[in-house]
């Protein structure tokens, strides 16, 4: 049966620990999905990071975009992070936000009909400063009404603020 947990929050609140303690209280062996891109070596030594945060129980696949290519019926899948994954697809679409959004829910539907248990991250960057230029605008857009659809799919949501999980929905 299909279990979407969905979790939200600022930057460095705590999300990633959550997820991954939750996903090692739920299986022996989760799958974790990365949907980073190695842009920079600043990037390189994050994702180093992340991979030393997480012990030889886990399985680990990349994925910059077509999250839907991977067979994970069956498993618990922590998935890190919707963020970068719509990075990956606003840069591929020269940061057109109406094309990337309908991409973005588009593969988002393909890959829940999988029988899985799957823990999403995500970001709130839309409750601070306005951004000052178009493109960060509509990327800010973009993530917002993702995380608005992927919250709809999910049978929980947990908001976090300063490493303390504040569960909004289920």
């Amino acid at each position: 049966m299909r279990k979407i947990i969905f979790i939200t929050g600022g930057q460095r609140s705590g999300k990633s620990s959550f997820a991954q303690g939750l996903a090692e209280s739920l299986s022996a062996n989760p799958c974790y999905l990365a949907t980073a891109r190695h842009w920079d070596e600043d990037f390189k030594e994050r994702i180093r990071r992340h991979q030393a945060d997480r012990g030889d129980m886990w399985t680990t696949l990349e994925e910059e975009k077509l999250l839907s290519n991977h067979n994970l019926n069956g498993k618990t899948v922590l998935m890190d992070c919707v963020t970068l994954w719509l990075t990956n697809i606003f840069h591929d679409n020269e940061y057109k936000l109406n094309l990337s959004l309908d991409e973005a829910k588009r593969e988002w539907s393909k890959f829940i009909e999988q029988d899985f248990t799957l823990i999403v991250v995500s970001n709130e960057i839309g409750m601070s400063l306005h951004a000052s230029n178009e493109m960060s605008r509509h990327f800010t857009d973009l993530q917002g009404w993702m995380n608005q659809h992927i919250a709809t799919t999910a049978d929980e949501v947990y908001f976090i603020v300063s490493g303390i999980p504040v569960k909004i929905k289920g």
